[in-house]
C-alpha cells in the first residue's frame, strides 16, 4: 500500500534530483576563475638556464637539515 504525502513532504528521489539540477545550475553560471590562458613569458633560452645554485643559503640548510648521523 503506497503511503499519500502532504505537500510538505520530500522524498528522497525528489530531493536529490533537485540537488543535482541546482548543482548544475550554479556551476554553469560560475565564470572562470583564471581568466583566458596566458601565453608562455620565458623565451626558450630562459627555459633552459640552470636554476640549481648549490652555494645557495637555502640548498645548504636543506643539507645541514637532513644528514643522517654517523653511524
Amino acid at each position: 500500500m503506497k503511503r499519500e504525502r502532504k505537500a510538505s513532504e520530500l522524498g528522497r528521489r525528489e530531493f536529490l534530483r533537485t540537488l543535482g539540477v541546482g548543482t548544475a545550475a550554479a556551476a554553469a553560471s560560475t565564470p572562470l576563475v583564471g581568466g583566458p590562458a596566458a601565453a608562455d613569458t620565458e623565451s626558450n633560452d630562459e627555459k633552459r638556464k640552470a636554476r640549481y645554485q648549490p652555494k645557495s643559503a637555502n640548498v645548504q640548510t636543506f643539507y645541514r637539515v637532513n644528514r643522517y648521523p654517523v653511524k
